[in-house]
């Protein structure tokens, strides 16, 4: 005998109509689409992240805001997304349709932000925002309509989703900087993700649940898709000039060069003075790395006090321009020279590109020279070769990238490839712009087993700037110097030499803390002190 609430679920059983029926593919195919959208979220979280690196610097912090402000607005699109469930199909559409032109657009319009208008951090919210909250929507629409296909367990069905939405996520991570950087750059991957983004949200609606669908709602579904995807293939089809455009807005002078490598963005620009030299100057990540009017003063200083001893093997560190590198080779006691530089982009250029390779005297292809395209500190560590001397031509250290090769545990290594009689130059900043830094990077030395020399020089293009003479050892301090047949140079002397070892009274050195990888404290000092101006 039957209860009356047994009755009532039979009743319920025999009216309830059957659920819609699904191909055996419908599922692996919206798992498929689990997979894309994941892989076009990283993507775009990825380029975002990489974008304020090359364009603001300090990658941690941007790193930081970036990751953050999405995984918090990801959890309020989670539950906006709650009331859309009942049109899940629909919704879902359209939240991809909103993903792909929020997404595929965003390093386009802060980009564009960063040029025109001077903004960048407020805008680089907005759309971190946004973005957020359109990923954090996605989830609980594929969870229920992944349910409308097959009744599962929460917890087998969860399993599942999010199983293979990080396998999605890993894949994009991987795809962003070995497949899309190298192949379309940073304005078009992104663009190339949206319109992934799109069409997997259309393929949802049009092939899986089209029977659950009405026409009039999936036309409008697939309009709102195809415009999306025409937005998106017209702004690829102009990226090329707008990225120019933009970037020209960021330098005073016309650019002749511009690419964006896996490593940084490369800018040469030319002016065009009707009168005088022409000024070339090299900017990586928007940074003056030279001007081609003065950096005789900066490589002379950098190079020649290190060769003013034993010189037959010598080691370059950074200088992947040729310009320090063609300082060693005027010793034609200069046996072999062994550049390391992490870009190879900035080598080929150093070498193909006609107005740098007369430069810098064609250094690069010098038989002489042999050219390592590795990170510094990597390639130090499976290192046996002995140099004589080395000279260390980094950028400033204002990532945590380049912050690791301002260590002690670097000069460690380092000390590895020394022999007893070795000098190291290390270009070392600004002692009036950031004197923290500055005598930040001379303990950093020190504090590795170092006796070490500081002194400055002016280079118009850059202001006073400082180096650090430094021999492996607790010996006495090395005195800057010129070798006795040192070539005739343009800027440096002897007496010229010994007025930069003195430094002013409000520029002496300061009480600060040496460098390690655990505790960068150059990159504390430069991010602080660099802001200033």
């Amino acid at each position: 005998m039957t209860t009356v609430a047994e009755r009532g679920r039979d009743t319920a059983a025999v009216t309830r109509p059957p659920a819609p029926r699904h191909s055996r593919g419908a599922r692996f195919l919206l798992l498929l689409a689990v997979f894309l959208c994941a892989a076009c979220g990283l993507v775009y979280e990825l380029a975002l992240t990489a974008l304020g690196s090359y364009l603001i610097g300090n990658s941690v912090l941007q790193t930081s805001v970036v990751i953050s402000v999405m995984v918090f607005a990801m959890g309020l699109g989670s539950l906006a997304a709650k009331p859309l469930r009942r049109r899940a199909v629909g919704a879902f559409a359209l939240v991809e349709a909103a993903l792909a032109l929020v997404g595929g657009l965003s390093v386009l319009v802060l980009y564009a932000a960063f040029a025109w208008l001077r903004v960048y951090t407020p805008v680089m919210i907005v759309i971190t925002l946004l973005v957020g909250l359109l990923i954090g929507a996605e989830i609980p629409l594929l969870m229920t309509l992944l349910q409308r296909i097959r009744r599962q367990e929460a917890g087998s069905a969860v399993a599942d989703m999010f199983a293979v939405d990080y396998i999605g996520a890993l894949v994009g991570g991987l795809c962003f900087p070995l497949l899309l950087l190298p192949t379309f750059g940073q304005l078009k991957g992104a663009l190339v993700v949206g319109a992934v983004n799109a069409v997997a949200g259309v393929v949802v609606v049009v092939v899986i649940f089209r029977r659950q669908t009405r026409r009039r709602v999936q036309l409008g579904l697939l309009a709102t898709v195809t415009a999306v995807l025409g937005v998106l293939g017209t702004a690829y089809a102009l990226a090329d000039e707008l990225e120019v455009t933009a970037r020209q807005q960021l330098y005073r002078d016309p650019i002749v060069h511009a690419e964006t490598t896996p490593y940084q963005e490369i800018v040469v620009t030319r002016s065009t003075a009707f009168t005088g030299e022409p000024d070339m100057r090299l900017f990586l990540n928007g940074d003056l790395q030279f001007s081609s009017v003065d950096e005789y003063r900066y490589h002379e200083s950098l190079v020649h006090p290190a060769l003013s001893g034993d010189r037959s093997h010598v080691l370059i560190m950074g200088g992947g321009d040729g310009l320090a590198l063609r300082e060693v080779l005027r010793y034609d006691d200069v046996e072999r020279v062994t550049l390391v530089e992490l870009d190879p982009a900035m080598t080929g250029l150093a070498r193909d590109f006609t107005p740098l390779r007369k430069l810098n005297h064609g250094s690069l292809t010098d038989p002489r020279v042999e050219v390592v395209n590795a990170d510094a500190f990597t390639w130090l560590r499976g290192a046996r070769e002995r140099y004589d001397a080395v000279v260390i031509d980094f950028p400033d250290p204002d990532t945590a990238a380049l912050a690791k090769l301002y260590s002690v545990e670097f000069y460690h290594l380092l000390g590895q490839v020394l022999t007893p009689r070795s000098q190291v130059m290390v270009q070392s900043g600004s002692p009036f712009f950031a004197p923290k830094t500055f005598w930040s990077i001379a303990a950093t030395v020190e504090a590795a087993g170092y006796a070490t020399s500081e002194f400055q020089v002016d280079v118009p293009s850059f202001g006073n700037w400082g180096f650090v003479l430094a021999t492996p050892g607790s010996g006495p301090p090395p005195r800057p110097r010129l070798a006795a047949d040192a070539p005739p140079l343009r800027y440096l002397d002897a007496d010229v030499l010994r007025a930069a070892a003195v430094f002013p009274v409000d520029r002496r050195r300061e009480d600060v803390r040496p460098s390690t990888l655990m505790d960068p404290a150059v990159l504390e000092y430069v991010q602080h002190e660099w802001d200033n101006y």
